[in-house]
């Protein structure tokens, strides 16, 4: 029996975009150990678009700014499985499509738009599937290494990713209250990832990143699959309503020598003949 013993335990898995996806990742990993994946897309493009990366056959379509489409996901899911075991919430937008803006001049809808899907899906995918867990159940969402920098060119993600930790604890203690189910974040450094990817300027500060952890080496998507599969696990059965700070060291490491010598050396004027 494998250490974390997910085989056939029923986990299902959201987010998935492409190979780069955290979600793909998470997915795969559990593949690997056996468990019963069934996944979830925005629509059904996205759904052929993965089509060579996850099977079909177990994925199902769900926008989840539509109330309806989580009543429906709901009720195709029940119709696969008598209980789930787990849930994988990797799921965020903010649309950057007017390019970046100054945060205080971020539209009431955009801000509205980017916590209903990054942060208030958690929460309303948790109510519908509440009756469909298993007592013991583990529900995982990917968030952010900290929400106390404000790294200018992820704007107004970073509220929202605040309110989905926050919204982690308050899932926790309402449903102690008839269950043992868990609640827990993946709180993960910057990341190569197609999403990122759209973030102005996001390929500078993911560079700074590698050079600013312990092993000058940047977070990989697959060290972040790896510590969501063992929170969906059994062996994480005493962690609840926490967020797993995933970033190599960085947090501790802003005032590494090299670091600091090089911005010295940038910041400094030239030498006069």
């Amino acid at each position: 029996m494998s250490f974390l013993n997910l085989e056939n335990k029923t986990i299902l898995v959201t987010g998935v975009a492409n190979k780069k996806s955290v979600a793909y990742h998470i997915g795969k990993t559990l593949e690997a150990e056996n468990a019963n994946v069934l996944y979830s897309v925005r629509s059904e493009e996205r759904k052929q678009s993965v089509a060579k990366l996850i099977d079909p056959g177990r994925t199902f379509i769900c926008d989840v700014e539509r109330d309806e489409d989580i009543a429906r996901l709901k009720k195709e899911v029940s119709a696969r499985t008598d209980v789930l075991h787990g849930l994988v919430h990797s799921i965020a937008f903010a649309n950057f499509s007017e390019g970046l803006k100054p945060f205080h001049e971020t539209s009431k809808n955009d801000f509205l738009q980017c916590v209903d899907i990054s942060c208030y899906s958690l929460i309303n995918l948790a109510n519908a599937f509440k009756d469909l867990f298993d007592p013991d159940a583990s529900v995982v969402t990917i968030s952010i290494s900290t929400t106390r920098m404000a790294a200018e060119n992820y704007g107004y993600m970073g509220p929202a990713k605040a309110a989905l930790d926050s919204s982690l604890c308050f899932l926790a203690k309402s449903f102690s209250a008839f269950s043992k189910v868990r609640f827990n974040s993946v709180n993960a450094g910057l990341l190569k990832s197609s999403a990122s990817a759209g973030i102005p300027g996001y390929i500078d500060s993911y560079l700074h990143a590698e050079q600013s952890t312990l092993r000058k080496q940047a977070l990989t998507t697959q060290e972040v699959a790896n510590t969501a599969v063992f929170l969906l696990s059994e062996r994480a059965s005493g962690i609840n309503a926490q967020g797993i700070v995933l970033d190599a060291g960085m947090s501790v490491n802003y005032f590494d020598k090299d670091l600091v010598k090089k911005s010295q050396q940038q910041g400094a004027p030239p030498r006069k003949g």
